[in-house]
């Protein structure tokens, strides 16, 4: 091969990703060109195939020819994936897909474990840790057996004790060599999880199952004397021997003593240092309690006493309230009340809140061993009954567990509620495990600081000698970690936070940090949105990574509807020109400024300011009057430094602010809890606050969140704005019908006799997967259609029933035009731009904006009040300047009306047509909390407090 040849044959690499016939879904026939190495954004109105192409067609391309190119053995526990509908992608790379799926929902999940610092901490503190004493705070040095002697010799005369010698510790097996060998070397007994047994009887152990053995070497009585002591001197020696420097104590009457070589300290030993020891997932250093949760599940005294402003005669104790008032102290109840009065001293005329703090507590959690003396007083019987008060708290978690009915079971479980253990405080690791510390600080402590904090903590640690050494190359790894959460925008995230809290954007920020710590090249990243949940400031240093990333040699594609984003793109993508049927089609394609000159390209046209969601000419304001109002005083929950925010009342509000500063718990833990409870008598639990004023003036509240509207593929659009109910009505009612005697639940696919009963109405059979996801395939008697051919032949307008689930939201109100009641759903799909979605489509395939926008449908469908307060968070998340105009329109129209409206938003054409901005910050996490502006978008833009108004500022001016 000749010098010329070798060079073509190395420059044959193609440096484009080429597509031709790209037909998945509503894509027709799309043939394009993506250059390589560079930052493409892929564009347009919701609805219009940017998914399609993005994912179900380049990311699924990929995914599969590495799926193919693995073993035949390894191929058959993943299965045969399906190829996207195609005629030829060339210069495809290896994909990796970064989208908005939730963080793990295991409550062991945290943003340490998800990005692997935690790991890495463990390791740390493991290596470079300092023991400290619980009882004397002093450095924990190693003990010897005289000591471990005398400490024993402190126990009172004639205490029985057993000294044990711990040689396997929580350990899966049978273990029958070393039972064997312990017999051989002349011991009789050993104790083996916790029960004392004769070595000669020990049956075999559960293989499968973790055991602890200790071996009995002696049976002492304590008392005085030389001979004594030398004999307890030879047994703690012989136990250090054989249980590796550690011995136990066991005293019959209190927990077992625990001693050891290597580190002991006011007669207590510590575990010697390992990384599993600062897991919380691990039985060696999680709460024994709390089983490493940091929360349990008790009875709420709050849900037991909601109003303290009464009295128990009052019926302050709900679970008292029904006998108090019916029969008052002639009840069994109500006389031991009556006799902790007259013995103890109590008033119960006393308003709760009044009572002190003793009384309380004793009539919460019991009295202990104090005794009560209650008279029984009857036709048949007269007695007087001594007795310990038990407690309400005790009492009813008693109840609770030993019912076995399931509606006092129901009824019990509504005064619990999810708290901190209080054996650990939430740490969720054992005391002896918080008492290791790194520059002053557990690991418990430093997890709980903001990632910024944990960084500049890090940075600034000064070790000395070994502890250097050992410690420098963690450090600098944990290091670089952490800077990349920073740099994308989560430096208030603290690493403790747990996973199922965090929202889409969050974890998709999570794995695309992970990603660029890998510094992977040559690689294709796919990403839905990374700038949801950013705000302007933040998102700066967001496209900072992204750049980074295509720097180092890879290319990126990019869904996106941010402004900045697209304006810092080299390549864009405008998919349309509608939604649904109307799009599939590349209407413009290529560098920002060439976007900016098409003219068939609507996303230009914005981009270019030719077109411009308007400011409103004239805006709302609030009234002077007290019922114009709610005031939320003292509101402290997570960051919210103690602040008191008034919100103005049927007006348009967006509650702004940096990530972090707590607008989402502001409003969604404080404000909206306090009025479901207010209004509806949820028992949704409710952030710390003082108190809230003007609740009175609203009648109703809505929470219109991105929570999915379904969890299975049963559940659909068409089911959850109830307008499948009006359409079996409508089939129920035609001749066919009529004829074969057909009612509505023939048209139902979740009970039997229309349904598919291969697949029960699914569509679709489940496939258990082995290692892998269940996998769901189309139920080959039905073809996906979900009823049975008999409830098929009934058709409306030339459509059986599952066409019409099949429909899209448009083509169904064309079909339903002369049906006044369907078509008033259909058009609210239509106004908050959800014409395109399909009304079967399943609910699993919904984007979390999607789900939101078919819950506001559904309460737009509704009639209201005038005085309903609608509470949204990001409800622009996946929208196209387009359909931000359509869904303002709808919420004008629901404000016009009366109703109040408050946003969490961070996008700037949103926030700038509000009548009343509340931004808080200045900062997130610790550094936020506080209300930094309010009033109209004028005023905010003005102070140069605020971050929001900076930007603000420019797009006002423009």
């Amino acid at each position: 091969m000749t010098q010329r040849q070798r060079k073509r044959k190395r420059t044959a690499e193609l440096d484009t990703i080429v597509v031709k016939g790209a037909r998945e879904h509503n894509l027709k026939n799309v043939d394009i060109e993506l250059p390589k190495k560079k930052l493409i954004v892929f564009t347009g109105v919701s609805g219009s195939g940017k998914s399609s192409l993005a994912f179900d067609t380049i990311f699924a391309e990929g995914q599969r020819r590495f799926v193919e190119s693995l073993s035949a053995y390894a191929r058959q526990f993943i299965g045969q994936m399906d190829k996207p509908r195609y005629d030829m992608i060339r210069g495809l790379s290896p994909t990796i897909s970064i989208d908005q799926k939730a963080a793990s929902r295991n409550p062991r999940s945290t943003v340490g474990t998800i990005t692997e610092i935690s790991d890495y901490l463990r390791v740390l503190y493991a290596r470079i840790g300092e023991q400290f004493c619980l009882d004397c705070g002093k450095p924990v040095g190693r003990g010897n057996a005289q000591d471990m002697v005398d400490q024993i010799l402190d126990l009172p005369d004639q205490t029985k004790i057993m000294l044990l010698a711990p040689i396997i510790e929580n350990r899966k097996g049978e273990h029958r060599d070393r039972l064997k060998q312990l017999l051989i070397e002349g011991f009789s007994r050993v104790r083996i999880d916790g029960v004392i047994q004769s070595l000669g009887d020990v049956q075999k152990l559960p293989k499968q199952k973790k055991h602890t053995i200790e071996i009995v070497v002696d049976r002492l009585v304590i008392k005085a004397g030389k001979a004594f002591k030398q004999r307890l001197t030879d047994s703690v020696e012989q136990c250090l021997k054989f249980g590796q420097g550690r011995v136990l104590v066991h005293v019959p009457t209190r927990e077992d003593l625990a001693f050891s070589e290597a580190r002991t300290c006011c007669g207590r030993a510590y575990p010697a240092l390992s990384p599993p020891l600062f897991s919380f997932n691990s039985p060696q250093g999680m709460c024994p309690d709390c089983n490493g949760i940091g929360s349990a599940v008790t009875m709420d005294s709050d849900k037991i006493i909601p109003d303290k402003s009464l009295s128990i005669w009052e019926g302050a104790v709900v679970p008292w309230s029904g006998y108090v008032k019916r029969g008052g102290a002639r009840s069994w109840g109500g006389r031991q009340l009556a006799a902790m009065q007259e013995q103890w001293g109590f008033d119960f005329d006393r308003p709760w809140s009044k009572m002190t703090r003793r009384q309380r507590d004793i009539i919460l959690h019991g009295g202990g061993n104090r005794e009560l003396k209650v008279k029984w007083d009857s036709e048949k019987i007269q007695a007087n009954v001594s007795l310990t008060w038990e407690g309400i708290v005790p009492t009813l978690m008693r109840r609770y567990q030993q019912t076995q009915s399931e509606h006092q079971k129901k009824y019990y479980a509504g005064f619990m509620a999810e708290q901190t253990c209080a054996t650990c405080g939430g740490a969720r690791l054992k005391p002896e495990v918080v008492g290791v510390r790194v520059g002053g600080k557990s690991i418990v402590q430093l997890s709980e600081m903001t990632i910024g904090e944990a960084n500049d903590f890090l940075s600034g640690l000064a070790l000395t000698g070994n502890r250097r050494l050992i410690g420098e190359e963690l450090i600098k790894e944990i290091g670089n970690r952490l800077r990349f959460l920073i740099n994308v925008g989560l430096d208030y995230l603290s690493l403790s936070r747990k996973g199922p809290t965090l929202s889409g954007g969050e974890s998709q920020r999570i794995r695309l940090a992970s990603q660029v710590g890998s510094e992977l090249t040559g690689v294709l990243y796919i990403l839905d949105e990374p700038s949801i949940g950013l705000h302007q400031r933040d998102n700066i240093r967001l496209l900072e990574t992204l750049f980074h990333l295509r720097d180092i040699g890879n290319t990126l594609i990019v869904i996106e509807h941010d402004r900045e984003t697209m304006k810092s793109a080299d390549w864009i993508v405008d998919i349309g020109p509608g939604a649904g049927l109307l799009g599939g089609q590349i209407i413009a394609e290529g560098t920002p400024a060439a976007i900016r000159r098409n003219p068939r390209s609507v996303t230009g046209r914005y981009l270019a300011g030719k077109e411009d969601i308007p400011c409103p000419e004239q805006r709302r304001r609030p009234g002077r009057e007290d019922s114009s109002w709610i005031t939320v005083h003292g509101a402290r929950q997570n960051n919210l430094a103690d602040i008191t925010v008034p919100i103005p009342l049927g007006l348009l509000v967006a509650v702004t602010g940096v990530s972090g500063a707590g607008k989402s718990t502001l409003i969604n833990q404080v404000l909206y809890p306090a009025l479901a409870r207010h209004l509806h008598g949820s028992d949704v639990e409710m952030g710390q606050h003082d108190r809230i004023e003007g609740l009175e003036h609203i009648d109703k509240v809505i929470n219109i969140d991105q929570a999915p509207i379904g969890r299975t593929p049963r559940s659909n659009p068409a089911t959850y704005t109830k307008v499948f109910d009006l359409i079996r009505d409508l089939f129920s009612l035609l001749p066919a019908s009529k004829v074969a005697g057909f009612k509505k639940g023939r048209f139902s696919f979740n009970v039997k006799g229309g349904r598919c009963e291969a697949c029960k109405g699914d569509g679709f059979v489940r496939v258990e997967m082995h290692f892998l996801a269940d996998v769901y395939v189309p139920c080959e008697t039905c073809q996906g259609r979900r009823f049975n051919d008999a409830t098929l032949d009934v058709l409306f307008k030339d459509h059986s029933i599952a066409q019409v689930l099949d429909l899209s939201v448009r083509q169904a109100r064309d079909l339903f035009e002369n049906q006044p009641k369907i078509a008033t759903i259909l058009d609210t799909l239509i106004d908050v731009g959800l014409g395109y979605i399909k009304l079967g489509q399943s609910a699993i395939t919904l984007s979390g904006g999607e789900a939101q926008r078919i819950k506001l449908a559904r309460e737009l469908a509704r009639r209201d009040t005038g005085r309903t307060l609608y509470v949204l968070d990001e409800p622009t998340t996946g929208l196209h300047f387009q359909d931000i105009r359509m869904l303002l329109t709808v919420l004008d129209r629901l404000v016009e009306a009366g109703n109040t409206v408050i946003l969490i938003e961070h996008n700037l054409d949103v926030i700038k047509t509000a009548d009343w901005i509340i931004d808080l910050g200045p900062e997130g996490g610790h550094a936020g909390g506080r209300l930094v502006a309010q009033g109209s978008p004028e005023k905010v833009a003005s102070r140069k407090s605020s971050y929001t108004g900076r930007f603000l500022r420019d797009i006002l001016d423009a």
